[in-house]
């Protein structure tokens, strides 16, 4: 068989693009796929097993339409476009989804789908639940909260909370982020699924969860009603309030549900009680209303069956998953509190470690400053020393200074004494040279009074002897060796011998006084310099003895 034989026998194909909630798949499909062929090949890339709970939805003329399972893809009213696009949603809601999801991929997909039409406000929450939402998304995102991580501003470009929240309240971003950091901080050890799952227990609570709203009329001209479909039931509510049903047809009290045209007929378990009729806008409308009714209605029934084999083992693997992980998050728990106590112990022996080397540094330092004081203290020491010894030859020649002093003292004193007993006996030899001096100068005048009286006893004596002479002997003189009158002559001779002894006795005498004069006048000019001396000592010894009370 030839290559080209080959392929004239390959299907033709079409390309279509499945959007799930968080990525997109683009696959190829054979021209003669039903849509249950491409929903299968979709659930099996998914990893998909409760595939109950979801379909293929598409856009045609602005209204949303699910793909039907029994009819080929091509021959259903779907765009034309190439690739064809088809959105991976959830068509039906579960009652209790802890329940009833029994997969993590199932969990994962409605916990994307429901966070969706929370933030878009398809299903409205209080502004308090959309916080707690918000952190429960924000600890299936990032795990744990870390303050050395999860630092401000780590929120930013997320999408947590709806605008209508963020509009109703002037708070700004890093107001809302602290918020819900505030919570998120308190689920700390919870895993993805388990804050996933915890997400979807909070949201099945609301009153818009799960319900798909449709336009309905009591009559062909108003449409002044909204009909609800979900898990449990119909339900009708008024145009404004989406909240609070006026009337409610639960799955188990309904009989019958019946489609004609533009009509829907809801007959009750109860024959006698009223049989409800609404009219829609559209044919399309009123099929999708049914096929909701017919799949949640089959949906509620198999909950209140006995669960199927496959139903039954995806249980049991459920329950064996969980346990599992389980024990594996307790295994995990044990060894991150195992870490954390390692990492606590690391910590301390780091910071044991680095005290000890700070203590070790500081023991250096104190090491090094106590060598340099010790250094500083023998230069000290040494400077001391001799600075001592110098202190102690200032003292020595203090001391002999001060023995030179006291030896200067007390021989100033001995010499003061000394030189007053001297002066003392100056003085009392001046007195008594003066008095001598007196005494000798009365004597001195009382010799010149007797010379001069001698001498003028010589003087009348020898004018009396001359004119005795010259009346006695008046021819004596030119007779000289006339011989009478010797014996004249011998007393004449005699007379001249004792008037010549006597003069001489006078000039002795005379002699005598002057050189005692002369005598005592040098002795009085000698006392006169020694006292002058004496003087000019003491003068000498009281500056000496100032000069030495000055430096003592």
């Amino acid at each position: 068989m030839s290559i080209r034989g080959l392929k004239k026998k390959q299907p033709k194909t079409f390309k279509v693009r499945i959007i799930t909630v968080d990525a997109e798949m683009e696959f190829s499909c054979e021209m003669k796929w039903k849509g249950k062929d491409l929903f299968d090949l979709v659930c099996r890339a998914l990893g998909l097993r409760e595939t109950w709970f979801f379909g293929l939805q598409y856009t045609i003329k602005g209204m949303c339409t699910w793909l039907k399972m029994d009819k080929k893809v091509l021959d259903q009213e779907i765009p034309k476009e190439d690739p064809i696009s088809f959105h991976f949603l959830a068509k039906f809601y579960p009652e209790k989804v802890e329940e009833e999801l029994l997969q993590e991929i199932t969990q994962h997909l409605f916990f994307l789908q429901v966070k969706k039409q929370i933030l878009d406000e398809e299903i409205y929450c209080s502004p308090e639940a959309t916080v707690l939402l918000a952190s429960y998304a924000v600890q299936a995102k990032y795990g744990d909260y870390d303050p050395n991580f999860h630092e401000p501003g780590f929120l930013a470009h997320d999408e947590l909370l709806p605008k209508r929240v963020l509009r109703q309240y002037q708070l700004t971003a890093e107001m809302w982020e602290e918020k819900i950091t505030a919570w998120y901080a308190e689920h700390r050890g919870i895993a993805r699924d388990e804050a996933e799952m915890n997400y979807l227990k909070i949201a099945q609570d609301l009153e818009m969860y799960g319900v798909n709203y449709f336009p309905i009329a009591q009559n062909k001209n108003h449409t002044d009603l909204l009909l609800g479909v979900d898990a449990k039931g119909i339900h009708i509510y008024s145009i404004n309030n989406r909240f609070s049903p006026n009337k409610s047809f639960e799955w188990s009290s309904i009989r019958n549900i019946s489609c004609s045209e533009k009509e829907l007929t809801i007959k009750p378990l109860d024959k006698k009680a009223e049989v409800f009729k609404f009219f829609s806008s559209q044919l399309k409308v009123n099929k999708l209303i049914f096929q909701l009714c017919i799949g949640n209605h089959d949906l509620f029934m198999r909950r209140r069956k006995v669960d199927s084999i496959e139903i039954q083992q995806m249980k049991a693997q459920a329950r064996e998953e969980k346990a599992r992980k389980k024990m594996e998050k307790q295994r995990l728990a044990r060894e991150k509190q195992l870490r954390e106590e390692a990492e606590r112990a690391k910590e301390e022996l780091e910071r044991r470690l680095f005290q000890l080397e700070d203590e070790a540094r500081q023991a250096n330092e104190a090491l090094l400053r106590s060598q340099e004081a010790a250094e500083l203290l023998a230069e000290k020491a040494q400077i001391a020393e001799e600075e001592a010894k110098l202190l102690a030859q200032n003292a020595a020649e203090a001391e002999q200074e001060r023995q030179r002093l006291e030896l200067t003292a007390l021989k100033s004193k001995e010499e003061k004494r000394l030189m007053e007993q001297k002066m003392r006996e100056a003085e009392l030899i001046a007195v008594k040279l003066v008095k001598e001096s007196d005494r000798r100068a009365k004597e001195a005048e009382h010799l010149k009074q007797d010379l001069h009286e001698a001498r003028e006893a010589e003087r009348k004596a020898k004018q009396k002897l001359l004119d005795i002479t010259r009346l006695n002997y008046p021819h004596m003189a030119k007779y000289p060796q006339y011989s009478p009158g010797d014996s004249r002559d011998a007393n004449f001779d005699k007379g001249s011998t004792k008037l010549d002894l006597k003069d001489i006795d006078l000039k002795r005498l005379s002699f005598e006084i002057e050189r005692e004069r002369l005598d005592y006048l040098e002795k009085s000019r000698k006392l006169e310099d020694r006292l002058k001396e004496l003087k000019s000592e003491i003068h000498a010894l009281k500056l000496e003895e100032k000069q030495a009370g000055l430096y003592s």
